[in-house]
């Protein structure tokens, strides 16, 4: 019954998305730490897929348990990679945008730091929202009002 409360509603859905922030919390601290780098390439993950796969996960979800109830399996794409113990593989891309210097590093200091900006934002909102997901489930267990 636990295992079933852990996989219903939101709280895969947060998981995700926290599993996908952290990921791309990482490849950005990468690429700001390596801007001076020469022949450095930046690499990120893109958002826009994330969601896009993210959404079609959901669906399926919906569409085979009725509900909001059920192991939310991610789709396999060219950045996600889903393992069998639900947890997912990130592989990331070089984007295409930024101006390449004389050092041949592609950087552009600006999107690097709205990137890091908004995905710490996306982090700390889902954190929140599972940790009172969380909250809800012990209190509901522990039979307190």
């Amino acid at each position: 019954m636990i295992k079933d409360l852990r996989h219903a509603g939101s709280m895969p859905v947060l998981e995700q998305t926290l599993a996908f922030a952290g990921a791309r919390q990482r490849l950005l601290a990468h690429n700001i730490a390596n801007i001076d780098t020469p022949d450095f390439r930046p690499v990120d993950l893109s958002v826009q897929g994330f969601r896009s796969a993210l959404a079609q996960a959901v669906d399926r979800r919906r569409a085979a348990g009725g509900g909001a109830a059920g192991r939310l399996v991610m789709p396999t794409t060219d950045e996600i990679e889903p393992g069998p113990n639900g947890r997912v593989a990130f592989k990331p891309r070089t984007p295409s945008q930024g101006v390449l210097y004389h050092d041949r590093n592609n950087r552009d200091v600006e999107r690097l730091m709205q990137g890091l900006s908004e995905n710490a934002l996306a982090y700390r909102v889902a954190g929140d929202l599972w940790r009172r997901e969380n909250d809800l489930l012990r209190t509901a267990i522990s039979q307190r009002v």
